[in-house]
């Protein structure tokens, strides 16, 4: 008889020593019974229709696992345990070419978080003997087995995925990848689905406590939760259900300080407080396609708008634009970007011989690191205004530019990806508010926008005035629009 997923957890010599209790994995237990097509007793039944929303017990095993589980709940170990499964239990090598080789892939919004579960999988191996005599060779990231299949930590992009041949892949967090592309999450899938097209038994496993109701991880549930005939199991549970050994003082505190963040993180509901900033569709019309950078042109009037950074975590970012009034549009003309780690002072002083060449000799910017940044552009004859309006304020005025299709984007994919991920809050006094997601960036997003709230004061009713004033930092005099408001 082929041994079961549930057999190798009761058995004493395989995994079963992994578990200090195993009672208070039952609610795992169910769920691995449904992934792998096995039979539910009464009470499994019950929990399986509450935590699927469907009513028919499964007939067979699921290719596609999404779990929205709570913090905590133990969805990483379980996924490494079904990984070590498959990887050890399973024979793929008659889908496999001569000299190919399968692979159990481990993504994760970066390497450091996929590695968690590498390393799980790398201590359920060492667990015993029987598991150990499987490992050929071991890195830091990566485990070769003498079944052919190699685990792998993978970088959170498509183009990594493609060429291989994908017999498990374990996608963590999915909620909260937001790097390299517009849509990480979508490209990354996209990658991973014909990868595994060729290995009938091969298994997508998806796992991440919710977030926005946005994203893949959203419309899997949105399309597939409670649908019977769906071939996509989303398992949908509160932290506590699946991991009774949590301390329900400590959730009901945690939901006393922050009741939207907990709903998310404890509870496994999706935010109803957090949205998407612009529609991909508003976002793209305003891309100009091609159009890296404008040269100046005496012609138009610029403006400049600068997000600087001490060059560690941050990009240093600075944005020139000009308003076309016979097209009635914003337009941007330049968009820099200076990525970590750099020299502070270097990156100034390039920054300034940029805005000169657009005739300008000022600029504003958000209140960084103090009078340093006023400073270092004033050496270089700059005068760096102190932009008065917060980050949020900025946002929700180029939105309100961007849907009335009023903006010319460069073609920039990174700005592109930053302001697609941008997300809006509803705050509890009713006020909106705008930033980027967790462990996100948006230095290229936040520089644009600033330069646009400077642009739309000049649309007005089409006439406005400048004056020259000197100051210390520019003592021949430097523009100042008046606009009527």
């Amino acid at each position: 008889m082929k041994l079961t997923i549930i057999k190798a957890i009761n058995d004493k010599k395989l995994f079963k020593p992994l578990f200090k209790d195993l009672k208070t994995w039952a609610s795992w237990i169910c769920l691995l019974k449904v992934l792998f097509g096995l039979p539910l007793t009464k009470k499994e039944l019950t929990l399986y229709q509450g935590s699927t929303g469907r009513k028919k017990a499964p007939q067979k095993a699921f290719r596609e696992l999404w779990a929205i589980i709570g913090r905590r709940g133990g969805k990483s170990f379980i996924m490494s345990l079904a990984a070590v499964f498959l990887a050890l239990f399973y024979s793929f090598r008659e889908y496999l070419a001569p000299g190919e080789r399968g692979v159990i892939q481990i993504i994760a919004a970066d390497r450091s978080q996929a590695r968690v579960i590498f390393k799980y999988i790398s201590a359920i191996l060492h667990s015993n003997a029987i598991f150990e005599r499987y490992i050929q060779n071991e890195t830091k990231e990566a485990i070769e087995l003498t079944t052919g299949v190699d685990i792998e930590v993978m970088t959170c992009s498509f183009r990594t995925i493609r060429g291989r041949t994908v017999v498990c892949a374990i996608c963590d967090e999915i909620a909260f990848w937001r790097v390299e592309v517009a849509n990480p999450d979508r490209e990354i899938l996209a990658a991973i689905r014909p990868a595994m097209a060729t290995i009938p038994e091969s298994m997508l496993l998806v796992i991440s406590s919710p977030y926005a109701r946005s994203g893949v991880l959203y419309e899997a549930h949105r399309d597939c939760f409670g649908k019977e005939d769906a071939e996509i199991l989303v398992w949908q549970a509160d932290s506590r259900t699946m991991n009774p050994t949590l301390s329900a003082t400590l959730i009901d505190r945690e939901t006393q300080k922050d009741p939207s963040a907990a709903r998310a993180e404890w509870q496994a509901q999706f935010r109803e407080d957090i949205e998407d900033f612009l529609s991909v569709k508003v976002l793209e019309s305003l891309v100009v396609p091609g159009r890296r950078e404008l040269l100046p042109s005496d012609e138009c009037y610029y403006y400049a708008f600068c997000d600087p950074s001490g060059g560690r975590q941050d990009a240093f970012t600075l944005c020139i634009g000009h308003y076309e009034e016979e097209k009635s549009k914003f337009v941007i003309d330049l968009l820099r970007a200076w990525e970590p780690s750099f020299d502070p002072e270097q990156v100034v002083k390039e920054a300034t011989e940029t805005l000169k060449r657009y005739g300008l000799n000022e600029v504003m910017g958000d209140h960084y690191a103090g009078a340093w940044v006023e400073q270092a552009f004033d050496r270089h004859d700059i005068y760096y205004e102190t932009c008065r309006v917060v980050k949020s304020d900025l946002y929700l005025t180029f939105e309100a530019y961007a849907n009335m299709r009023k903006v010319e984007l460069l073609d920039d994919k990174k700005l592109v990806s930053e302001l697609k991920a941008l997300e809006r809050r509803r705050g509890k006094s009713g006020k909106d508010s705008v930033d980027h997601p967790p462990r996100g960036r948006d230095d290229r997003a936040n520089a644009v926008a600033g330069l646009i709230h400077l642009l739309a004061k000049e649309e007005g009713d089409g006439e406005f005035s400048v004056k020259v004033i000197e100051t210390p930092a520019a003592p021949q005099g430097h523009w100042i629009t008046i606009w009527r408001e």
